[in-house]
C-alpha cells in the first residue's frame, strides 16, 4: 500500500474570499503543502498581508482582485490565470456574504440579489470557467464552502441559508456532470467558526454561550480546523471522493 499523499507541489490553487478567516486559513494550508495559491478578493490590497504570511512560511502566492458576483470580472480573472499559468488544479469557492439579518418577509430585492450573486451565481460561473481550464490539463478538484445553514436554516438568516442550500445542490450537480472530465466537486459545511463573518455572535457573550451549548464539543472552531478538511479534499487522498458534503460543526447537526 502506497503512503497517503497530501502533497500539492506544482498545483495551482485559486481561493476566493482569501483575505481573512476561513479563506485565509485554507490558502495558507494549501501553500504549506506546496500549492501556488492565487488569492482572490474584491480588493487586492486586502490580500497582501496573507500573501506575505505565505511567503514567510516558504510558500508561493499571488494576488488577484475580482468581485465574484460579477461575471465579467470572473471571465477576466480566468483569462489572466490562463495567460500566466495555463492551468488551474484547485478551486476553492469560499467568498460569501450575508447582508441581511431578519425575517425573510422583510427582505427586499436588493438583499436577495446581493446574497444570490455572491453566494450562488458567483460560484456557478467560477466552476464553469475553472472546469473549462481543468479539462484541458487532466482534471482538478473544486471545493464549495457552504454552511450547516444549508442543511438547517438558522433563525433570521433565511436568505443566506437558501443560497447555501443551493450551493450544496450545485455541488452534487456539477460532481455528476464533471466526473467524466476527472474533476471532483465537493462541499464543505462549517458550523460556528471564529471569523469576521461570525463577529455578531462572537462579540455577544450571551448569544455565543447559547450557540456553544448546541455544539456537543462545547466550543466554536478556529479557521485552521476547517482548512484541514479542504487539504484532504483537494489532495490525492480524496481521489475517490466527489459530490460529498463534509460537515465540520463540532457535532451540532448530529
Amino acid at each position: 500500500m502506497e503512503k497517503i499523499n497530501f502533497n500539492l507541489d506544482n498545483k495551482i490553487a485559486l481561493v476566493t474570499g482569501a483575505s481573512r478567516g476561513i479563506g485565509e486559513a485554507i490558502a495558507i494550508t494549501l501553500a504549506d503543502y506546496g500549492a501556488h495559491c492565487i488569492l482572490v478578493s474584491r480588493k487586492a490590497d486586502a490580500l497582501e498581508g496573507v500573501a506575505s504570511k505565505i511567503a514567510s512560511r516558504g510558500g508561493k502566492a499571488e494576488v488577484m482582485a475580482c468581485h465574484v458576483g460579477d461575471i465579467k470580472q470572473i471571465e477576466g480573472l480566468f483569462a489572466k490565470i490562463k495567460e500566466r499559468h495555463g492551468r488551474l488544479d484547485i478551486l476553492i469557492n469560499n467568498a460569501a456574504t450575508n447582508p441581511y439579518f431578519g425575517e425573510m418577509i422583510g427582505a427586499d430585492e436588493g438583499v436577495w440579489n446581493k446574497t444570490f450573486d455572491v453566494n450562488l451565481k458567483g460560484p456557478f460561473f467560477m466552476i464553469q470557467q475553472a472546469a473549462k481550464l481543468m479539462e484541458t490539463t487532466g482534471g482538478g478538484s473544486i471545493v464549495n464552502v457552504s454552511s450547516v445553514n444549508g442543511v438547517k436554516p438558522a433563525p433570521f438568516q433565511g436568505v443566506y441559508s437558501i443560497t447555501k442550500a443551493g450551493l450544496i445542490s450545485m455541488t452534487q450537480a456539477f460532481a455528476k456532470e464533471l466526473a467524466g472530465k476527472k474533476i471532483r466537486v465537493n462541499a464543505l459545511l462549517p458550523g460556528l467558526v471564529a471569523t469576521h463573518f461570525s463577529k455578531a455572535i462572537m462579540d455577544n457573550e450571551a448569544i455565543h454561550d447559547i450557540a456553544v451549548k448546541m455544539i456537543p464539543l462545547n466550543r466554536h472552531a478556529e479557521p485552521r480546523e476547517i482548512a484541514g478538511v479542504v487539504l484532504y479534499l483537494v489532495s490525492d487522498a480524496a481521489s475517490f471522493t466527489t459530490g460529498a458534503s463534509f460537515v465540520v460543526d463540532g457535532g451540532a447537526l448530529a
